[in-house]
């Protein structure tokens, strides 16, 4: 599911219902990949948390991640109009400014610039041979 929103002055999108429902009206918010936002639900989140417990802190790679993923998460809720707040350290990461387009995929909702979503639509999300290989490889 793809929707197009405004950030608005004080740096608040409104998520789809549709997107909420699944997600709750808390959830977390943080860096992801590609230069978008992750937004994670709270069990979720938990099962994320979990997983990353399993790792050694003496291991470089897994301190990385969680700075990453974790250093920089924020939880957040809606309001009452449906409305959450995007950190200023979060907007800055993902280049949000004025339109927004939120992806929901199956545990998490992307938040991307719309400028960044689209040359990254353009560049990188096609289904080429590479992609198509790699469905196979997962047995899809």
């Amino acid at each position: 599911m793809q929707s197009s929103h405004n950030l608005d002055a004080k740096g608040r999108i409104i998520l789809p219902s549709k997107l909420r429902e699944e997600i709750g009206d808390k959830f977390y918010i943080t860096t992801g990949l590609d230069n978008c936002l992750f937004v994670y639900g709270i069990s979720d989140w938990e099962i994320f948390v979990e997983k990353m417990k399993q790792f050694s802190i003496a291991d470089k790679k897994a301190r990385r991640f969680e700075r990453f993923f974790f250093g920089n998460a924020f939880l957040a809720e809606v309001d009452a109009q449906g409305r959450t707040v995007i950190p200023a350290h979060l907007k800055e990461y993902a280049g949000l400014s004025k339109e927004v387009i939120s992806l929901g995929l199956s545990n998490r909702i992307e938040i991307w610039s719309k400028e960044i979503w689209t040359s990254y639509n353009q560049t990188e999300n096609s289904v080429d041979e590479d992609l198509a290989q790699y469905m196979t490889e997962v047995g899809f």
